[in-house]
């Protein structure tokens, strides 16, 4: 359970910030980087949501959950230590990566196979949610940046990576299952 009685704590104004572990890293950390654009990543989930409604928000719910998750995985290195801390760290797992896919699988269904790239929009939540996938593309990038010089928890980059599909997908769904999509026209304004 976690319990903030006080927001500010005047322990960052040096330029570091503490992790999981209680170890102080700077603020620019690649650590630091990857979970701060993950975090970046809900709030862009939850503009999105805005204009969502129904199936669709819950699973955004969803989303955001699993993304304050993949935070918290993030923020704790030191992955060999997991078995000697004092509460068990929360890791993403694979069944959130296989939910991601189910939930693609089911509504690529009725969307036609693409014959250009697609342009971000046409509508409001499809814009949205095109954001959220960039962002989810950032936050991946980073993550598998980090690996070259940390251990992190393979299924976070398995999630992003998963993720930033269905942010693809569900834009498509939304647009009147691809009907309303923008298509890419190469060279149109030669």
């Amino acid at each position: 359970m976690v319990v903030l009685n006080k927001i500010y704590t005047k322990t960052g104004d040096s330029g570091e910030t503490a992790l999981g572990n209680g170890a102080r890293v700077a603020k620019y950390s690649l650590r630091v980087s990857a979970y701060g654009t993950t975090d970046e990543l809900n709030s862009s989930v939850g503009v999105a949501r805005l204009y969502s409604q129904g199936d669709l928000d819950h699973l955004l719910s969803l989303i955001q959950n699993d993304l304050f998750d993949l935070g918290a995985d993030l923020c704790r290195p030191n992955m060999e230590l997991d078995a000697d801390a004092e509460y068990t760290p929360l890791r993403i797992i694979d069944s959130q990566v296989a939910r991601l896919e189910s939930e693609i699988d089911k509504m690529n269904e009725n969307l036609q196979s693409l014959r250009s790239f697609i342009l971000p929009g046409g509508s409001a939540l499809s814009a949205h949610l095109h954001i959220c996938r960039t962002v989810a593309r950032r936050a991946e990038r980073l993550c598998v940046e980090l690996t070259s010089v940390e251990q992190i928890n393979a299924d976070v980059v398995k999630y992003l990576n998963r993720l930033s599909d269905w942010f693809f997908v569900a834009a498509r769904t939304v647009n009147n299952n691809g009907k309303n999509d923008v298509l890419w026209i190469p060279g149109a304004n030669r």
